[in-house]
C-alpha cells in the first residue's frame, strides 16, 4: 500500500479513536455549496462532515475497537465526527436531511455502541448536553431545597407565634 494511504488510515483512525461517536452517512447528489452549508452548520456542535473512501474507512475501523460496519459500507459515504455532543450533531444532520433531502444516515456508532437511524433520530430529539446537564442538577438539588424548607418551616412558624404574642402585649407562656 502506498504510504499517502497508510497516512490517511492512520489519521481517520485517530480521529475515529478520540470522538465519542461517528455517524455514517450516504452524500450521494450532494453539491459543494451543501457540503459547505452543512460543515458550517456542524462547527457549532463542535463536529465535522468527512468524505471519506469506503476502503479507507474499512482500514481505519478494522484497527480500531469499534465494532465493524461493513455492511454500510457501501455507496458514497461520509462521517460525523466530533468532540462532545452527538444529540447537537444528529440535530444538525437531521435538519439538514429534512431541508435539502441530503445526506441519508446510515449508521451510528455512540460509545461503541451500533446506533440504527431511528436511534439516531431520537438522539436528534433529545435537548442539548446543558440542558439536560440542568435538569439533572435540578433534580439533585430539589430534595436538599425540599428538605431545608421542612427544616426551617417549624422555626419559622414558632417565629410567627411568637411575633404574634408580642403584638397583642401577650407574653407566651412557657
Amino acid at each position: 500500500m502506498r504510504p499517502e494511504k497508510n497516512l490517511i488510515i492512520n489519521e481517520i483512525k485517530a480521529r475515529v479513536d478520540r470522538t465519542p461517536y461517528v455517524l455514517l452517512t450516504d452524500y450521494t447528489g450532494m453539491q459543494v455549496p451543501q457540503f459547505n452549508e452543512l460543515r458550517n452548520r456542524l462547527v457549532a456542535a463542535r463536529a465535522e462532515f468527512r468524505v471519506v473512501k469506503n476502503t479507507l474507512l474499512r482500514r481505519a475501523l478494522q484497527g480500531s475497537q469499534l465494532p465493524d460496519l461493513e455492511i454500510y459500507l457501501h455507496g458514497q459515504s461520509a462521517v460525523v465526527i466530533g468532540d462532545s455532543d452527538v444529540s447537537a450533531a444528529a440535530k444538525i444532520i437531521k435538519n439538514f436531511t429534512a431541508e435539502f433531502q441530503k445526506p441519508k444516515l446510515k449508521v451510528g456508532i455512540l460509545d461503541k455502541t451500533v446506533l440504527d437511524v431511528p436511534q439516531i433520530l431520537a438522539l436528534a430529539d433529545l435537548p442539548s448536553k446543558e440542558v439536560l446537564q440542568a435538569k439533572l442538577l435540578g433534580l439533585l438539588q430539589a430534595p436538599a431545597s425540599t428538605l431545608l424548607r421542612l427544616l426551617n418551616t417549624p422555626a419559622s412558624q414558632i417565629a410567627q407565634v411568637l411575633k404574634a404574642h408580642s403584638e397583642k402585649g401577650a407574653t407566651p407562656e412557657t
